[in-house]
C-alpha cells in the first residue's frame, strides 16, 4: 500500500520549527491524476496511477542462511550480501552477489562449511568497491581474528584484493554512505586497545589510509555514534547521545569532523519530547544541499540539519505518533540526492501496524509512506538497514525473512 501527501504537511505530522511549504514536484508525478485526498491520520492522499510506487521483489540467500550484511551499487545494478546458515551439519557461509532488477542472486562464492571463517558485508563504495569483513578463527582459539576483503568492483563476482587499515586489529563497525567520490570514512573500534574508536579514512582502490583518533567519552559504543558524510564539505558528521540515550538526558550532538585536519566542531541537537530525545537511531546527509535527517529513539520524532549552517532545519513526529511513542521510534535513514528526499525506515507503523518507510522532502513534509513491510529486525537487535537507487527510484531494506531483502519503489 502506498499513501502521498498532498502537497503540505498533514496535521498528525507536528512541525515544531520550520515552515509549512509545498511539496517537491516529485510529490506527485505529471502523469499522474489528481487523487483524492485520505485523511486518515499519518496518510496523505492515495497514489492511483504514475511510475510504479510500492513493494517489488525480494531477494532470499541462495541456501537459506542468514544475511549478515548487504549493499547495493547506488549508480548501478548489482549488490553483494554476506550470509550464514546454521544447520546439524554446522555452519555453511558465504558471499553472493545479486541483481537489483531482478532480485535474483547472480553468483555465490567463498563458501565454506567450517567452523572457522564467516564474512559480513560493510558496503559498496565508490566505483562498485564493496568491503568485507572476513572473520577468521585460529586453529586452538576462539576468537576471531578480522581480514578486510576488497570486491573491485563487486561485478567482478569475487574477492580481488585485500584492504589492510592503518592501525591493527580493529572492527569495522560502520561506514558512511558515499558513493561518490574516493575519500571512505569508517567507524571502527581498536578490540586490543579498550574499544577505542576510530575514524579510518581510506581510498580502497589505492589502498592508502589514515586514522582519526575519537575521544571513547565521546564517541564511545554506549553513545550510540551514528556515522554520515557530507562530501562536498569533506567533513564526517557523527551524530550521538552524550549520556547514552537517557531518560529525560542531553540533547544529541551532531559532531562535524573535518576529514583532512581531523579538527571536530559540534553542535547541539534538538531534545524534544518529555522524555527527550535519547539515542540517535539513524543518519544520512545530503551533499549537494548540506540536509542532514535524523531519528531519534525516545520520542519517534525525525530532525532535519543544515550541516554548514549547524543550525536546525525542522522536527516532525513520525506519522500518526506522539512524543512519548519510543516503540514507534524511527531507525535506518537513506538519502537521495537527486531528487533530494530522505527515505526513514519505521519498523512498527503507528497508522497501520507492520513496518514501513516513510519518504520526506528535505524541508521535513511527509512525500508518500510506501506500507506492507515487514522488517525482519523490527526488534533492532541486528539495527534495520535501508539504502536506495537514485535512478531507478528504488530500495531495499532487511526483511521479511532473515534470510531476505525486500525490494521496494519510491
Amino acid at each position: 500500500m502506498v499513501v502521498r501527501a498532498n502537497g503540505f504537511v498533514l496535521a498528525a505530522v507536528v512541525v515544531t520549527l520550520g515552515v509549512l511549504g509545498a511539496a517537491p514536484s516529485n510529490a506527485v508525478h505529471a502523469s499522474q491524476a489528481a487523487p483524492k485526498p485520505d485523511h486518515r491520520p499519518g496518510f496523505g492522499a492515495l497514489s492511483s496511477a504514475g511510475p510504479k510506487v510500492g513493494l517489488g521483489k525480494v531477494v532470499s540467500t541462495a541456501d537459506g542462511g542468514q544475511i549478515f550484511g548487504w549493499a547495493i551499487n547506488s549508480a548501478g545494478t548489482d549488490g553483494v550480501l554476506a550470509s550464514a546458515l546454521t544447520s546439524g551439519n554446522g555452519v555453511r557461509v558465504s558471499v553472493e552477489t545479486f541483481d537489483q532488477q531482478t532480485a535474483k542472486i547472480t553468483k555465490t562464492f567463498a563458501r565454506d562449511d567450517g567452523p572457522r571463517n564467516s564474512y559480513g558485508v560493510d558496503g559498496i563504495f565508490a566505483g562498485d568497491i564493496a568491503l568485507v569483513t572476513h572473520f577468521i578463527v585460529p586453529k586452538g582459539d576462539i576468537f576471531a581474528k578480522r581480514r578486510y576483503d576488497v570486491m573491485n568492483p563487486v561485478t567482478a563476482q569475487r574477492f580481488t584484493g585485500e584492504w589492510k587499515p592503518p592501525v591493527k586489529d580493529v572492527d569495522v563497525l560502520q561506514n558512511a554512505e558515499n558513493q561518490t567520490t574516493n575519500t571512505n570514512v569508517v567507524y571502527a573500534i581498536e578490540l586490543k586497545n579498550q574499544d577505542v574508536p576510530d575514524l579510518i579514512v581510506s581510498d580502497l582502490a589505492a589502498g592508502s589510509g589514515k586514522v582519526i583518533h575519537l575521544d571513547p567519552n565521546t564517541f564511545g559504543l554506549n553513545d550510540g555514534p551514528q556515522l554520515a558524510q557530507d562530501t562536498t564539505l569533506n567533513r564526517a558528521v557523527v551524530a550521538y547521545s552524550p549520556d547514552g540515550g537517557a531518560l529525560f538526558g542531553l540533547a544529541p550532538v551532531n559532531a562535524l569532523v573535518n576529514l583532512s585536519t581531523g579538527k571536530i566542531t559540534k553542535f547541539t541537537g534538538f531534545n524534544g519530547g518529555p522524555f527527550h530525545a535519547g539515542l540517535v537511531n539513524g543518519i544520512a546527509v545530503d551533499s549537494t544541499t548540506h540536509i542532514a535527517c535524523t531519528t531519534t529513539e525516545l520520542n519517534a520524532q525525525v530532525e532535519f540539519y543544515n550541516v554548514k549552517k549547524q543550525s536546525l532545519i525542522a522536527n516532525v513526529q513520525l506519522p500518526g505518533t506522539g512524543s512519548t511513542d519510543q516503540l514507534n521510534s524511527g531507525a535506518a535513514v537513506a538519502n537521495d540526492p537527486v531528487n533530494h528526499l530522505f527515505l526513514v525506515a519505521d519498523p512498527l507503523f503507528a497508522p497501520s501496524g507492520g513496518s514501513a518507510i516513510v519518504v520526506y522532502d528535505e524541508a521535513g513534509n511527509v512525500v508518500e509512506s510506501i506500507t506492507g513491510f515487514d522488517f525482519s529486525n523490527r526488534s533492532r537487535v541486528i539495527p534495520v538497514k535501508v539504502a536506495v537507487n537514485p535512478a531507478l527510484r528504488m530500495g531495499f531494506v532487511d526483511g521479511p525473512g532473515v534470510n531476505q531483502i525486500q525490494q521496494f519503489f519510491y
